[in-house]
């Protein structure tokens, strides 16, 4: 009876273990992650098997597990903005699915710093630029690449030099002292802003233009810029927010088998536009009709040709990139050589780039990323300068030169005259010899691990480091006083080092279906160095080997040798991010970041910057959620508080500085009390989308007010030091609209025509300043002795032009003056009151033509190249502005700095066009072969009788930013350049 009962039993569990052995064998464990077009995971993606009610949702980084039952053989994948996906299951149960939006206008994943969003999740006002959509042509820099594309956003070149800086401005000016460039992030990476090119100001030629501090970046590694603008979107950022905010993101490397990317250009460049001065005929005439007897050199040249060139450039570019879902990674390498319009002047560039992601352990819930750029630059640079007195630098030599003298003997050598005399801008150019290698490194290491589905931990160590080596020197037969017979040799080495460390806590659930919760909280430090050391000599007795080589040779009271480390500068910040969707209509953001810095006095050592914003998307409405005309409409609104540090390290500490005794004094007098300069910033906007998105755009307002303006003054005597730094009480106000209008025109099969429009309305003004004068703008030249142009001012915008206000002419041919050139007026400011942007695409088969403009309106520019280096006195000796012959001015009348030199900055430019053609697979080993055209700064529409409109020369004041000057700059090239791209 027991055999028989143990039989049974062993029976029954026999059957059992067959029964859950079949049912486990017919329910299929399926994993995989969805993605959406950029390769990002796609949080709450919804997968379903067909015709059965078993389904599941993808976690935060996109994943997913699901058990298949028996009669499952189709996986549905669906969710909001893409198109609905069905993948067959047989024979797999590993799967990575891709997602393609029903509109990318509204599902484009955007950077916001610290994590990702859907645009259309968007609450602050943020504007993504994909690499397919960045500006065409010669790039040495990312901020060239999204020149008009964004509204509200102004980037204007310093320097027609290659690698020159650039003035980049975010909704208009904010500050007086401190910087006005918004805050560069790079693959999570805040960026010093400065660069290690260490700064020459040469004998008798003045301050040489900075370089582009992005110039190490390769544009061809960003896969997008995104520009973040109001508060809200920047207020994690804190104390470096108030600017708005520049995210680069890098390319990464894609599952799938290796994939070597190639792309390779060659252009040529040309000066855009010459100003007209007089040819030797003209020269001869002019000479006769004011009864000059001398003047007349018997010869005819063109003093500006013989420093231009035909500028050739050559850009290759190889990127090798491939995976599994264990781990990504990309390699790629770049070379950038362009050669100026201007002799001797070039940039060299060359970049490598690995990153990789990798996942560990079998349920891949710890990772690490990792990246390395590095690049080696080289800048050649003429003597182009900012400042430059009397005698000029090399391009207002070139305008000076009298047309009629020969800049070369009968013997080939240089015409060189007498010292105090004009310049041979060809000899300057031969006499001249700079040159700048910076080497740059910026690297992050990044694990974290993912606690649950929902929670992840994530580490940044990321390190940027620059140095940067300067040799410059100038020969002893130029004609410069204290030059000439003498040579002039400099030597200086700067290293910039920034270091950050990041704890992040991410958190993203769907916590019920109707509320999505994604958070963040952090902890970042990050410190900053900066130091230089330099030497050089006068009085080099051999030409023979190079000045810089020989820097021992010069009497030892005419060698210098100096150095300088800024104060160290840490930051130190704690920072939490919000945000919540309700129904996928209401959303919620609120951000809050303290930061303490080393800057800022003893009693202010932290500020807060707080955010709030919310949004409503009325198309998911039940009114109008099936309305198929709508497919956005959403209401945003925000407030936030953000800061500006970019000022000098250690101003509100005690400073010393070295005397000519060998002892030190004070040079900075302590504040305890200086604080953040702060930006209040209320916008608000609507987003929209019709006709299935063949219509979309936005409408945004904004008023930013900034306070507590950071500024130093001389301290009140008697005073321990001469420089003291505090908080102006006053206020910029920047408010206006900013427009976004783009349209599919014509969509078919074969032909296609997409046309954007953005415009930006900006007003600019100080108020609540009752202070003393503060100068800034300075005019240089002949016949100017510390001149400025600009003045701050209360109830007036930003670096208002400060100026007499001519008349006219009397019968003498002498200025007439408003006053008698006893007062100055307010006569314009440099501020656009409207920026432009114009993009358009037209689309034949395999034909692309792609066409880029921009501009900006209402704002004025003080012409001091026409004020000081061409004015009419000097007929005889140097040569003159062609307009200026047959007016009633006298050639006694005085060099004044006057409203006679104002002119109205109204322009439109040409920015490229582009024409491509895809030619697709070549046989079985090329792959998406592409052949293209471009066309860069082709013409400028305005009256502006300088050389670019948008040329902004530095003339600062004791470090009062200036704006809306152009002073002999580099020119602007126009280019002509033929690529290919292709894949192996």
């Amino acid at each position: 009876m027991t055999n028989l009962l143990f039989c049974k039993v062993r029976l029954l569990c026999s059957l059992l273990l067959l029964v859950a052995g079949i049912a486990s064998a017919q329910n299929r464990p399926v994993t995989g992650k969805i993605t959406d077009e950029n390769g990002n995971p796609v949080p709450g993606a919804t997968i379903q098997v067909k015709g059965t009610s078993t389904g599941t949702a993808a976690t935060a980084d996109g994943t997913f597990k699901l058990s298949v039952p028996p009669n499952g053989n189709t996986l549905v994948i669906s969710f909001i903005g893409y198109n609905q996906q069905e993948v067959a299951i047989a024979g797999k149960s590993e799967f990575s699915i891709q997602l393609v939006p029903t509109s990318t206008t509204l599902t484009d994943v955007v950077v916001v710093g610290y994590g990702t969003t859907r645009k259309k999740d968007l609450t602050g006002s943020v504007v993504s630029i994909k690499s397919a959509d960045f500006n065409k042509g010669i790039v040495t820099a990312p901020d060239q690449l999204i020149q008009g594309k964004v509204a509200g956003l102004m980037v204007m070149n310093n320097s027609g030099a290659p690698g020159g800086a650039t003035t980049v401005r975010i909704r208009g000016n904010s500050s007086v002292r401190t910087g006005n460039q918004p805050l560069y992030v790079v693959d999570g990476m805040p960026l010093d802003g400065r660069t290690a090119k260490p700064s020459v100001n040469a004998n008798g030629l003045g301050q040489t233009p900075d370089a582009n501090p992005l110039n190490f970046i390769n544009s061809f590694d960003i896969l997008s810029m995104d520009v973040l603008k109001d508060a809200s979107a920047t207020a994690i950022y804190g104390a470096r927010g108030a600017n708005g905010v520049v995210i680069i993101t890098t390319k990464k490397g894609q599952s799938g088998p290796p994939k070597l990317d190639v792309n390779y250009s060659a252009g040529a460049s040309t000066i855009l536009k010459k100003l007209d001065v007089l040819d030797a005929a003209g020269y001869r005439s002019a000479l006769k009709q004011y009864n000059l007897s001398a003047g007349d050199e018997g010869s005819s040249v063109d003093a500006m040709k013989s420093i231009l060139r035909t500028g050739i450039t050559h850009n290759v570019n190889v990127g090798l990139s491939g995976g599994n879902d264990n781990g990504v990674y990309r390699a790629s390498f770049g070379m950038l050589d362009q050669q100026g319009i201007v002799k001797k002047t070039g940039l060299k560039k060359y970049t490598a780039n690995l990153n990789g992601q990798f996942k560990l352990l079998d349920n891949q819930r710890i990772g690490i990323d990792y990246s390395i750029q590095a690049a080696h630059t080289t800048e050649q640079i003429a003597p182009i300068t900012n400042d430059a007195g009397f005698t000029g630098s090399l391009i207002g030599q070139a305008l000076q030169w009298n047309p009629t003298l020969a800049l070369r003997k009968a013997d080939g050598s240089f015409n060189i005259l007498g010292a105090g005399s004009a310049i041979n801008p060809e000899a300057m150019s031969a006499a001249y010899d700079d040159d700048v290698n910076v080497n740059s490194i910026l690297a992050n290491l990044s694990p974290y691990i993912k606690i649950t589905d929902d929670l992840e931990y994530r580490f940044v160590y990321s390190i940027n480091h620059q140095v940067g080596e300067r040799e410059t020197q100038i020969a002893s037969f130029i004609n410069i006083t204290g030059v000439q017979d003498n040579g002039q040799a400099y030597y200086g080495v700067n290293t910039l080092t920034s270091q950050l460390f990041t704890h992040t806590l991410n958190y993203n659930k769907q916590v019920t279906k109707a509320l999505f919760l994604s958070a963040v909280l952090g902890y970042e430090s990050q410190q900053f160095n900066y130091k230089g050391r330099s030497m050089g000599g006068l009085g080099f007795t051999t030409d023979a080997l190079k000045y810089v080589d020989i820097l021992q040779n010069p009497t030892q009271t005419n060698t210098f040798i100096s150095s300088f480390k800024n104060p160290k500068s840490e930051l130190q910040s704690f920072f939490g991010r919000v945000n919540l969707n309700f129904f996928d209509k209401y959303l919620l953001t609120a951000t809050l970041r303290a930061d303490g810095s080393s800057k800022f006095g003893e009693n202010n050592k932290y500020g807060y910057f707080p955010s709030f914003a919310a949004k409503w998307n009325i198309a998911n409405e039940p009114f109008l959620k099936d309305n198929k005309t709508v497919n956005q409409l959403a209401l945003r609104v925000g407030w936030g508080i953000t800061g500006n540090q970019e000022f000098p390290a250690g101003a509100a500490q005690e400073q010393y500085t070295l005397n000519s005794n060998g002892g030190a004094s004070l040079s900075n007098v302590a504040n305890p009390n200086l604080k953040w300069e702060s930006s209040k910033q209320l916008n608000a906007g609507i987003d929209y989308a019709f006709f299935n998105g063949r219509l979309y755009g936005s409408v945004d307002y904004f008023n930013k007010n900034t306070t507590n303006l950071l500024f130093n003054f001389p301290a009140i005597q008697p005073a321990p030091a001469s420089n003291y730094w505090i908080n102006l009480p006053a206020n910029v106000i920047n408010k206006g609209f900013e427009i976004v209008l783009r349209g599919d025109v014509i969509a078919t099969k074969d032909f296609t025509w997409d046309l954007g429009v953005n415009a930006t309305f900006l007003t600019n003004e100080l108020k609540n300043y009752d202070g003393p004068p503060v100068l800034t703008g300075s005019i240089s030249g002949q016949g100017v002795s510390n001149a400025y142009a600009q003045r701050l001012v209360n109830n007036m915008p930003l670096n208002s032009f400060y100026v007499r206000q001519f008349e006219g002419f009397d019968d003498n041919g002498q200025g007439i003056y408003k006053d008698n050139g006893n007062s100055m007026y307010f006569l314009g400011q440099p501020n656009p009151k409207t920026m432009m942007g114009i993009i358009t695409s037209v689309n034949y088969k395999s034909w692309t033509l792609g066409v880029n403009m921009h501009g900006a309106f209402g704002f004025d520019i003080y012409n001091n190249t026409a004020n000081t280096v061409l004015p009419i006195g000097n007929l005889g000796s140097r040569n003159i502005a062609a307009k200026l012959v047959g007016t009633k001015e006298a050639l006694s009348n005085p060099i004044t700095v006057s409203s006679r030199y104002l002119e109205k900055g109204n322009f439109m430019k040409m920015d490229n066009i582009t024409l491509s053609y895809k030619i697709g697979n070549i046989g079985k080993v090329v792959k998406g072969a592409s052949v293209y055209v471009t066309g860069q700064n082709l013409f400028i529409i305005t009256k502006y009788t300088g050389f670019d409109p948008e040329v902004n020369t530095d003339k600062n004041i004791n470090g009062v930013t200036s704006l809306g000057i152009e002073y002999s700059p580099y020119p602007t090239a126009r280019s002509f350049l033929a690529g290919i791209n292709f894949s192996l």
